[in-house]
């Protein structure tokens, strides 16, 4: 029997970012694809040479498959994708589209949304990168307003990456976007990412009683 995945994430986090923590990505998608892992943890504080060894940039989450380590969330993701069919399509085509939405996620989006996030909830007044993240928003809702997937008529891990990039509700409190509403309502309620999702928070919850 082959053994099982090994998804890495904090031992804990604050309330705030519990939910959140990408290592929900991985365990999401092995979910959905129906792989067995187990969960490790590593301290939240003390990110020693052993994590960085591991993670050169001292974060989460990292995955082990066997003789395979990987880190950053979209490579491991990627890497869980190419074991089932129902993550990317097999076909050139269908697997090209999921492919390209994969991307644009953590291109074209995440990379505006992160930043912007980040400096909102430190308080800056303007950080010159709400009209961007206004645009792709707004570029993004006229692709979901005529499909109800991002690639090959279903769902992939394309959908995957772009709703929990979307989800975090501050960065869609511009303007009014339904279409955008309706597809992370519609890609949240799937059973898999409830159950990654709750599972991560029990998990940090759990380790509060062991906090001073």
């Amino acid at each position: 029997m082959p053994r099982p995945l090994i998804i890495h994430t904090w031992e804990w986090v604050p309330e705030g970012p519990r939910g959140f923590v990408r290592d929900v990505r991985l365990r999401w998608a092995a979910q959905e694809a129906g792989l067995p892992y187990e969960v490790q943890t590593v301290p939240f504080e003390d990110r020693g040479p052993a994590h960085l060894e591991r993670q050169p940039f001292g974060q989460v989450p990292f995955l082990t498959d066997g003789e395979i380590t990987l880190f950053e969330s979209g490579a491991c993701l990627l890497h869980l994708a190419r074991k089932s069919e129902v993550l990317l399509p097999r076909d050139p085509v269908g697997e090209a589209q999921a492919l390209q939405w994969f991307f644009a996620a953590l291109n074209s989006m995440e990379m505006v949304s992160v930043p912007w996030w980040f400096l909102e909830v430190t308080g800056a007044k303007e950080n010159g990168l709400t009209g961007w993240l206004d645009s792709r928003l707004a570029h993004l809702e006229a692709v979901l307003a005529k499909r109800e997937w991002l690639a090959a008529g279903r769902f992939t891990v394309a959908d995957l990456i772009m709703a929990d990039v979307l989800r975090v509700p501050k960065v869609r409190a511009h303007g009014r976007y339904p279409a955008l509403e309706a597809y992370v309502a519609r890609v949240t309620a799937r059973p898999a990412f409830v159950k990654a999702r709750d599972d991560q928070v029990a998990g940090f919850a759990a380790a509060d009683g062991g906090r001073g």
